[in-house]
């Protein structure tokens, strides 16, 4: 069936325009395509591929390909590995390549790409960069070409890149469905005519995808002519400056960009407007330092930047010439000249209007319904970890066996690939019996040693939030938002999934159900009421139901409890008592468990240490946060 041709996709300019810019300039280092599911991603990307330049494979001419990374991919099959039928067969050491080879001159696409695993990310980013792979391993010494456009898609709402990762591709277009109403019904008019003849659909708009790949080819072949002045890299130079971007990987990725627009636009040199279009598609995604930080790029900031990259061009160009009879050449007044009257004095008040009061009315807020204090951002959480070894989805929280990772030893069934060396050692111990004195080992299927490999997994983690009145101070609910705000970065960057619960008044609220988009989590946290009575024992109950509920949907992710309290239960009859109830039975279940200590004040009573002790968890202070002291101190539930 013939794929759904690009000139054919309604909307989505500026991703259309991105894939073709990486088409001109692989150098450039990919896209990263982020967008809520049904914005076309995939389809756009496919497209791309008809519009690239055929390829000379070995003296033929064939399509360039496109080659989809499956996110379960092995870091063998992604680079390359032995070819260990040549090996046993032949005796000869000898490369197999992997996806990167066969991605040459044309797409690699890795659909949900934050699903994938950090360091495969790298391998891809890199070889997008560098434009080859080196392979060292196993005795092998390997390096091929590898020039391919890179693209990634991903639906933000399961997750986020890091800020290290999103800093390597080089471009980065959000999408969203339109909200103009004709843009939508033509969506899914054309959407309808191609489903009901996908060939005949293919052919009214053939003529265009031809254009638009003779536009490529010929974009190509200009772009090493394309200039880049002085000037115009003074004004990439001043807006990556104005945005404080890390490093040095957007200046360069900007003037690749810029350069491949002016030669995709048919310039012979870069110009402001090709700088423009370049800084929005290279610094959105470049401006979050923080996981929490708003994605995009707002125009007036963009416009103000632009602004002050013009000044930072002219500062940098030669002085005119000073006129034979005194002054400027323009006829402006010389040097200290006389100030400009009417404007604001420097030393004077910003505002003569009233000033805000500060406790004017509507400023009181009632003791049991207080918003939340700032967070504090004196923490820095150190892992939290759950004991033993799973089998849960990839991250970079706790062990567990897995696909990918490090080979910690071989095992006589299947395990994870071949695990060499102790699969030659088996064949050898039986080779005399076999008969064999010289030439080729003489392999059987006894002889196959599988490999049990150890990585990182992410977890469930959730967190139950004394939210109450005795926690209501404003130091301490600070320290405890900057805390929880700290532990949501470390599950971010750990690709866990959370949930937020928050107990206060009479009952224990389910804030936030498990999501990987822990962004939100921050915002819930931020907007979170606090005051009243504390409901310890309906928030444990909570975070089982939630955490049971979990393992049914998702039974190799394990969960791990996280409470931040005082331990002054006092909502309803019998509170604590309560409180250390519904402890023993998430305990019982099985659950990992963590009780912050957030009681302060000279004297103790100790109460948060006691739940934990009913939770079979770990404790620490809430001052201790960000200690050593912290790692390590979640035990198993017995």
């Amino acid at each position: 069936m013939a794929g759904f041709p690009f000139s054919a996709v309604v909307g989505q300019d500026q991703l259309r325009l991105a894939l073709i810019l990486c088409a001109v300039h692989p150098g450039i280092g990919g896209v990263l395509v982020r967008g809520e599911k049904g914005t076309a991603k995939s389809t756009v990307v496919r497209a791309l591929t008809a519009l690239l330049p055929a390829v000379d494979d070995a003296g033929v001419s064939r399509p360039a390909r496109l080659v989809e990374l499956p996110v379960g991919a092995t870091e063998d099959r992604v680079i390359g590995s032995i070819d260990l039928e040549k090996v046993l067969r032949d005796g000869e050491r000898a490369f197999q390549p992997g996806l990167l080879a066969a991605a040459h001159q044309g797409v690699l696409y890795v659909d949900e790409v934050n699903l994938l695993h950090d360091h495969l990310v790298d391998v891809l980013l890199d070889a997008a960069a560098m434009g080859r792979v080196h392979v060292e391993r196993d005795g092998i010494s390997h390096s091929h070409a590898a020039k391919f456009v890179l693209v990634g898609t991903m639906n933000p709402e399961e997750g986020e890149l890091r800020p290290q990762l999103l800093d390597r591709f080089g471009l980065a277009v959000d999408v969203s469905a339109s909200r103009d109403v004709d843009v939508r019904m033509e969506v899914v008019r054309r959407r309808l005519d191609y489903e009901r003849d996908p060939q005949a659909f293919a052919r009214r708009y053939a003529p265009a995808d031809q254009e638009l790949a003779a536009e490529i080819l010929s974009a190509r072949d200009k772009l090493d002519g394309v200039e880049l002045s002085n000037r115009e890299l003074r004004r990439i130079a001043s807006l990556c400056a104005s945005f404080d971007v890390d490093g040095m990987r957007a200046d360069l990725v900007l003037a690749r960009t810029a350069t491949a627009h002016a030669a995709w636009r048919g310039g012979s040199e870069v110009t402001e407007e090709d700088v423009r279009v370049a800084a929005e598609l290279t610094l959105p995604h470049r401006r979050r330092r923080d996981p929490f930080d708003e994605p995009g790029l707002d125009q007036q900031q963009l416009d103000d930047a632009m602004d002050r990259a013009d000044d930072d061009v002219r500062a940098g160009e030669p002085e005119p010439p000073e006129n034979p009879e005194g002054g400027k050449p323009d006829g402006g007044e010389s040097d200290g000249g006389e100030p400009d009257d009417g404007g604001p004095d420097d030393d004077g008040p910003d505002d003569d209007g009233p000033q805000d009061d500060p406790d004017g009315p509507g400023g009181g807020v009632r003791a049991t319904d207080r918003p939340s204090a700032p967070p504090s951002s004196a923490f820095k959480a150190k892992l939290l970890e759950v004991p033993g070894v799973g089998e849960g989805a990839p991250g970079r929280r706790s062990r567990s066996t897995s696909t990918r990772g490090r080979v910690v030893r071989s095992t006589t069934d299947r395990g994870h690939g071949l695990h060499l060396t102790s699969t030659v050692f088996a064949a050898a111990e039986s080779q005399i019996a076999r008969g064999r004195t010289v030439g080729r080992l003489r392999l059987a299927p006894a002889d196959l040693r599988g490999a049990i490999r150890e990585g990182r997994e992410g977890n469930l983690i959730v967190f139950v939030v004394d939210a109450s009145g005795s926690m209501a101070a404003r130091d301490r609910l600070s320290a405890v938002t900057g805390a929880v705000v700290s532990l949501l970065r470390d599950a971010y960057q750990r690709r866990d999934k959370v949930a937020v619960i928050t107990v206060r008044g009479r009952e224990a609220e389910l804030v936030l159900p498990p999501t990987s988009s822990v962004d939100i989590a921050v915002r819930r946290l931020q907007s979170m009421r606090t005051g009243g009575k504390s409901p310890l024992a309906e928030g444990f109950l909570r975070a089982r139901e939630v955490i049971l509920r979990e393992r049914l949907r998702d039974p190799q992710r394990r969960a791990l409890m996280v409470a931040l309290t005082d331990g002054r239960a006092t909502g309803g009859k019998d509170a604590l008592h309560r409180a250390r109830v519904a402890a023993h039975l998430l305990a019982d279940a099985s659950v990992a468990s963590i009780v912050v200590d957030c009681e302060t004040g000279l004297v103790r009573l100790g109460l948060a240490a006691e739940l934990a002790r009913e939770l079979r968890g770990g404790c620490v202070r809430l001052a201790e946060l960000s200690a050593q002291q912290v790692a390590g101190v979640v035990r198993a539930a017995a």
